[in-house]
């Protein structure tokens, strides 16, 4: 099945830090700051927005790795912008660069893998 995704494509997202993303929420650290984990999950969702809307009815994507660096850290109430784009296609594979920045400056950046799935088909093999 041919997919309606090309390389170049993009999405951006922006968010709050809230009391939920930080570090000490999540247990991922001690201090009330944008955790890595948040960070990672925006990214993702940010890709998965990027191509979302050119998958067939009952298609959507998985991601299966994430290679980031986080390289700032943000405090609660700073607004966080995070850009994915897809730099290579292949076949259901998709890599996705991804970068976030908040009001100072760049925070994170590194690269995104994700797979094209049939959602039905996909849940069939996870119960079995």
């Amino acid at each position: 099945m041919e997919f309606n995704v090309r390389e170049g494509m993009a999405s951006t997202r922006e968010i709050y830090v809230t009391e939920n993303d930080v570090a000490s929420k999540l247990g991922s650290g001690n201090i009330d700051v944008f955790s890595t984990p948040s960070m990672i999950a925006l990214m993702e969702n940010t890709s998965k927005s990027c191509v979302d809307l050119h998958l067939p009815f009952g298609y959507t994507t998985v991601g299966i790795e994430v290679n980031v660096k986080h390289i700032k850290a943000s405090p609660i109430g700073m607004k966080i912008r995070c850009e994915a784009s897809l730099v290579k296609v292949d076949k259901k594979k998709l890599v996705f660069n991804v970068e976030a920045w908040d009001e100072k400056g760049k925070i994170g950046e590194g690269n995104h893998i994700r797979y094209i799935v049939n959602s039905e088909e996909f849940m069939k093999k996870v119960q079995e």
